[in-house]
């Protein structure tokens, strides 16, 4: 087998595990709501986990035997997999708009990957080190605020968390790649630490973050997101800071810049489509038997909304006998008033 097939296989495989670490997430944010980051006591949380950590590891091995301009859009295959993968093992399957959006972010990141050229292996200094890391935090904690704030549209909610996420395990790969250099520069350990610190905390967090976005949102949105996003930030940031470019000058940057529209299209379509999904959920109603206790219509809890609107308490007319009309008002303590 050659390094290129190798490379291949790997990728695909790598895509493979990624899909499933992402169709567990789901289903573990489906059945333990309450727990909306980490699920810690859920083995099969860990299993995700552990799918998630072995794709992350085969992508990097796929890295050592095959270009960069190969193996990241192979990466991309992770949404289409996902998709007939959930509906073969947890029978949840995708719509038409479900799978033209995620061929569409798939198409478009990999042709946008495709057209990105490497330079020169280069590390970040220790100015655009901290720079990096402070505008990361601030964008991943800017999107979390946001994302709570529109809490009661759980679909545009998991779009902005899935994005905060994306973020976080890009700029981990940037500074994978800044103490991949380092190492191979024989840099001394201590100087390495601090990246080494950055990439825990941005790994961790992208992982609890992504694991919250499956929440109440299905599994083909925020997965989307996470994908596209993910190297998307590491590309602009390998474009800026690390003098990467795309191929084929003016014309490639246009055709790279059609790619991203279209990738981003797939994320629009996969969000409204999931907007649409979750507005045509019945709203539950609830009945009151004569002579007996309060009834609810069969619909199941998990399709209820998050809250329901408060109804105030107001006083009640009763006809009363007589000439006039008059209006009986009951107030608190048990006392009564008749008014006209």
């Amino acid at each position: 087998m050659s390094a290129l097939t190798l490379a291949v296989v790997l990728s695909l495989i790598s895509a493979v595990a990624y899909a499933g670490g992402a169709i567990l997430q789901e289903r573990v944010a489906v059945s333990t709501p309450e727990r909306r980051y980490a699920p810690l006591r859920r083995g099969i949380w860990w299993v995700a986990i552990g799918l998630n950590g072995l794709g992350a590891l085969l992508h990097v091995v796929a890295l050592a035997y095959g270009p960069l301009s190969l193996v990241q859009p192979l990466g991309a295959l992770t949404i289409v997999f996902a998709l007939p993968m959930a509906a073969l093992f947890v029978r949840r399957k995708a719509g038409a708009t479900a799978w033209r959006g995620a061929i569409m972010a798939t198409v478009g990141l990999a042709g946008l990957l495709s057209l990105t050229q490497s330079a020169d292996a280069q590390s970040l200094d220790d100015a655009e080190r901290v720079m990096v890391a402070l505008v990361t935090a601030g964008a991943v904690v800017a999107l979390m605020v946001v994302a709570h704030a529109v809490h009661r549209h759980p679909v545009v909610r998991s779009v902005l968390l899935a994005s905060a996420a994306g973020v976080a395990f890009g700029i981990a790969s940037v500074f994978t790649k800044t103490v991949a250099v380092d190492w191979e520069a024989n840099e001394p350990l201590m100087h390495q630490a601090p990246s080494l610190a950055v990439i825990a905390v941005l790994a961790t967090a992208g992982v609890l973050i992504s694991q919250a976005s499956y929440r109440g949102a299905g599994l083909a949105a925020p997965l989307s997101t996470v994908t596209v996003v993910n190297p998307v930030v590491a590309a602009a940031v390998g474009l800026t800071l690390f003098g990467e470019s795309f191929r084929y000058g003016s014309a490639g940057t246009a055709v790279a810049l059609g790619f991203g529209v279209v990738a981003a299209g797939g994320l629009i379509l996969l969000t409204t489509e999931r907007i649409g999904a979750a507005q045509g959920v019945p709203t539950p109603t609830v009945t009151v038997a004569k002579g007996g206790p309060v009834a609810a219509d069969a619909v199941a809890p998990e399709a209820w909304p998050e809250e329901l609107p408060a109804v105030p308490s107001q006083p009640q007319p009763q006809p009363a006998t007589g000439p006039h009309r008059r209006v009986l008002f009951r107030h608190g303590h048990g006392r009564e008033r008749i008014g006209s």
